[in-house]
This record gives C-alpha cells, sequence and structure tokens, in this order.
C-alpha cells in the first residue's frame, strides 16, 4: 500500500508498467461499455418499444449480474487467479455488449435483459479481480494504483458518452454500435489479460486470519460464514460503511443529476446533461490526481477530505437556489466522491486475506449502487430530489467520522 511516510515516489518495473497498463486497459473499456448503454438506452426503448415498468424490468438484469459477479468474485479468484478471473469477466461482458444490440434490434426484451445481465455480471467478476491486482501492484511498487485504475473507467465513461452521442445524432443503428463496442473491447481484453498474473489473488491463509472465532475458513478463506464473519472486524466494517458513503454520492449523481438539475433547479434538459458531463470530468480529474495526494498524505487524510469536499458540493446542490452556484458546486460533489471507491479498497487489501477483504468491502460499494437509485427515487416523489439527496448528504458527511480505519495496519497487526 501507498504509506504516507513515502517521500520518494519509485519508478515502476517494466513487469509492473505492463501489469499497470492491463487493468487501466481493462478498466476503459468498462467504462466505454457502460457509457455506451447508458446513452443509447432511449434508442433501446423504442426498439423494444416498452413501457416505463417493462424497461424497468429489462434495466433489473444488470443489477442481478452485478449482484451474482460481485458476490462470486472473491471466491473465483481465491481458487483460480485474477487473471482466469478477469478472462471470464471480460469474455460475459462484451458478449452482453454484443447481445444488448441484438436483442434491441430484434426487439427482444429477453435478450436485451440477457445482455445486461451478462454486462453486470463481466463488470462484477472484474471487479474484485481488478482491485486485487491492482493492490498487489501497489504492495509490490510502493506507488499508488487504484486511483488512477478507477480514473480510466471515469474516462471511458466520458469518452462513451461522447462517441454515443454523436452516434445518436447521426442515428447510428444500436446494434452496429454495441457490436463494435464488443469487438474492440474483445481485442483489448484478450491483449491484457495476458499481462495479469495467473496466480494473483490466491490464497491460502489460515482461519484465525480471515474470520472471526467460530467462523469456518478453509484453504481459500472459504464458507459463508467465514465471509459473514469478515464483517465482525471493526476496521472492515467502517471500510464498508466509507465506501458505502462514497459510492452512493457517486451512484446517485449517475442516476439522478440530470434530473436534479432540471427538475430541482429547473435548468433546461441540454444544461443538465452538460452538467453532469461536469460531474463526470471532475470524478476523472479527481481519480488522477489521487497518487501524489496518497503519496503525501496518506489514505485516511485524503478519505476525510474527500468526504468533506463531496459534502459541501452536495449540500450547495441541494440550499443553493442559483442554478449556476448549483451547478459549480457538482464539481465539488465529483472532486470528493472521486476517490471514494478506489482508496478505500486499497485501505481493505492491507489484510491477511485482500481478496476477501476486497470482496467484502466492494459488496458495500454495490450495495450502494443498486439500492440507492431506487431509495432516492421513492424520497423524491415525497419530498422533491433536492430533499431527497439530503439523505446522502447526511451519510456522506458521517463518512468522514470513520476514515481513521484507512490508516495503515503497524506491521505485524491482524486485520
Amino acid at each position: 500500500m501507498v504509506m504516507s511516510s513515502v517521500a520518494a515516489r519509485p519508478a515502476f518495473t517494466p513487469q509492473a508498467a505492463r501489469r499497470r497498463a492491463a487493468i487501466f486497459a481493462v478498466m476503459l473499456v468498462v467504462g466505454v461499455g457502460i457509457a455506451s448503454w447508458t446513452v443509447r438506452t432511449p434508442a433501446v426503448r423504442d426498439l423494444l418499444h416498452a413501457s416505463t415498468a417493462e424497461m424497468g424490468l429489462v434495466l433489473f438484469g444488470i443489477s442481478v449480474g452485478s449482484m451474482t459477479g460481485v458476490l462470486s468474485s472473491a471466491a473465483i479468484v481465491r481458487s483460480r487467479g485474477a487473471q482466469f478471473t478477469v478472462a471470464v469477466g471480460g469474455s460475459a461482458f462484451v458478449t452482453g455488449m454484443a447481445l444488448i444490440g441484438i436483442g434491441a434490434a430484434a426487439a427482444l426484451d429477453a435478450g436485451v435483459f440477457t445482455g445486461l445481465a451478462f454486462v453486470g455480471l463481466g463488470a462484477g467478476l472484474m471487479e474484485i479481480a481488478l482491485n486485487v491486482e491492482g493492490a498487489a501492484i501497489e504492495t509490490e511498487s510502493r506507488r499508488s494504483v487504484l486511483p488512477m485504475m478507477h480514473g480510466f473507467f471515469s474516462l471511458g465513461t466520458v469518452v462513451g458518452a461522447v462517441a454515443g452521442i454523436g452516434l445518436t445524432a447521426i442515428s447510428f443503428p444500436v446494434v452496429w454500435h454495441m457490436s463494435a463496442v464488443a469487438i474492440g473491447g474483445a481485442a483489448i481484453v484478450f491483449w491484457a489479460v495476458r499481462r495479469v498474473p495467473a496466480e494473483t489473488g490466491r490464497s491460502a491463509v489460515s482461519p484465525q486470519d480471515v474470520s472471526a472465532p467460530g467462523a469456518e475458513a478453509g484453504p481459500a478463506g472459504g464458507g459463508f460464514r467465514a465471509q459473514l464473519g469478515l464483517w465482525r472486524q471493526r476496521r472492515v466494517l467502517m471500510l464498508g460503511l466509507i465506501v458505502l458513503a462514497l459510492a452512493l454520492a457517486e451512484g446517485s449523481a449517475n442516476d439522478w443529476l440530470p434530473l436534479l438539475m432540471v427538475d430541482g433547479h429547473g435548468a433546461s434538459p441540454a444544461l443538465g446533461s452538460v452538467i453532469f458531463t461536469g460531474f463526470a470530468l471532475a470524478m476523472t480529474a479527481g481519480r488522477f490526481a489521487g497518487e501524489p495526494l496518497l503519496a503525501r498524505f496518506g489514505n485516511a487524510a485524503v478519505l476525510r477530505v474527500s468526504a468533506l469536499v463531496s459534502a459541501a458540493g452536495i449540500a450547495t446542490v441541494v440550499f443553493a437556489d442559483n442554478v449556476i452556484i448549483a451547478g459549480l458546486a457538482v464539481a465539488l460533489w465529483g472532486l470528493g466522491a472521486a476517490l471514494g471507491f478506489p482508496v478505500t479498497l486499497s485501505a481493505a487489501a492491507e489484510s491477511p486475506d485482500p481478496t476477501s477483504t476486497v470482496g467484502a468491502v466492494a459488496s458495500a460499494g454495490y450495495v450502494a449502487f443498486l439500492v440507492g437509485p431506487p431509495l432516492l427515487g421513492f424520497l423524491g416523489d415525497h419530498v422533491g430530489l433536492r430533499g431527497a439527496m439530503i439523505v446522502v448528504l447526511v451519510v456522506v458527511a458521517a463518512a468522514a467520522t470513520l476514515t481513521s480505519a484507512a490508516k495503515p495496519l503497524p506491521a505485524g497487526s491482524p486485520s
């Protein structure tokens, strides 16, 4: 892990640089794919002739796939390694992108649902494997990797959104758009997988290292009770709450920010889209700027400031009545949320069984991504979206009080 005491940043070895480039490339593919689907959602709805309720059922496919992937990924990484998991997850992801296009062209709701399930499954499987590989590179190189890795995902969402908007403007067929993303993504994943060591993430730790007393654990840290036992550890619980809060900050903006600006502040739909793009750019900039900040100040301090900055941005968006001020505050929202997920996972990887711990903490982030949108939508129906975002504000501000959990563990200390 990157320690705050590290004054000079060591150079990456050639092998570490190749490994880092590989995980960056895969995250870029995931970002481009997710954004490509998101931008073409209206076109897919029209091709399916789906009502709002029917489209909601179709969209549920990505939720089912994501949770299946992220909950099973840690066990697969432990038993087969990160390389195998990225290969399987990447194959599922690009297959899903192609199925979305084919299903939409054939006007098959089930086809698009299946495609989204594959996309979610692939992204969920790769989530743990890529973060474990990134954490391994951090440990070996003493350089921060995870923030920039997630920065490539954010960069991919910007690239995918801009390209998708352009293709939508010229009425480019959805099936060819999704197929192009699938083919390009498959080529990049094939290139990247060979640069991920086969043994990364394979685990053979003792039961007392991975869970509380009484939890079942085998050579691979296995057993459902063992996974639940991780949450008895105070540090894991605190890290899970931090990532849940900052993932909620990120996910709520991804899902509701354009509508929040239009309905809550009277912005035009075009201005709402511009402000959302600004949020995505702020997220990207924050993640690419993370390495020097972490090297200088450490995980805990950066997370604390991130939570407070994001809370300040959300508070301004909620309480300011001027649309320009609210729009500018979105940059603070994005900058603060940018490092939450990667830095917390980096801290979680500092464990006797990093694969299990990263998997547990990441699952808390996915819960926020999946539960947050409907919860905020329900509250928005009763108190408006600006009122609903107060929940996000409170949770993010509270996370700032937990960030001491991200401090480096003393040498030889049990998790």
